[in-house]
């Protein structure tokens, strides 16, 4: 039975059916994802899937060689590893802007708060608060070009994100501890220990991933 979207463009309709699918495992990189096969599954023109499929092909999401069908990126510990160090570069610069102005994003506060109510809910639950935390971090320094710069990089964040759940490798307590010592250090203006607990927060992350993947 075909899917129903629903949307002013239907290629972003579909590219964030897509991207949902993969992000929650239900397209493993096992699976090809031809221009004929989401054309059918969407009931859209082969021209609005192969758009869809080089968006996310674009984002990192999806990847696909000459002459072949795109398939889920299968990310290796290598891949994990510049996908974190990405982030930490931007994200500790970021953190060092907040704290020279005492700056604490409401946005990472309330982010937080919701990774503590969700004692009762499964790991796959944390992915978005924690995505929300430090983006909010990011948009809060009100550069354009900086916000993004970073959500290029959000796809694969976010499915580098969805690996650490799935696998059980952070624990939820873990996650808000971590978070809140960064706020605590953003409101004291101290630029370098916010950074340094980013850092470790993000390197703990990588490593565990990373050697989880085989690294």
């Amino acid at each position: 039975m075909a899917a129903r979207v629903t949307a002013t463009s239907i290629v972003e309709a579909v590219s964030d059916d897509l991207r949902a699918r993969i992000l929650s495992g239900r397209l493993s990189p096992a699976e090809a994802v031809t221009e004929s096969e989401v054309a059918g599954f969407y009931s859209v023109a082969r021209p609005t899937a192969k758009a869809a499929i080089e968006k996310l092909v674009a984002e990192g999401l999806l990847v696909r060689g000459t002459h072949k069908s795109a398939r889920v990126a299968d990310l290796g510990p290598d891949s994990v590893r510049d996908i974190y160090l990405a982030r930490a570069y931007l994200e500790s610069e970021i953190l060092r802007r907040l704290a020279a102005g005492k700056v604490v994003p409401a946005g990472a506060v309330q982010a937080n708060q919701d990774i503590l109510e969700l004692a009762d809910a499964g790991e796959m639950a944390l992915v978005e608060p924690d995505m929300r935390f430090h983006t909010s971090l990011v948009d809060a320094v009100g550069n354009e070009r900086t916000s993004r710069m970073y959500r290029s990089l959000v796809s694969e964040v976010r499915l580098c994100m969805t690996r650490v759940q799935s696998l059980h490798l952070l624990e939820r307590a873990t996650i808000h501890s971590e978070h809140q010592q960064i706020l605590e250090h953003l409101a004291a203006g101290d630029a370098e220990a916010a950074a340094a607990t980013l850092d470790a927060h993000l390197s703990t992350a990588r490593e565990r991933l990373a050697a989880a993947l085989g690294g």
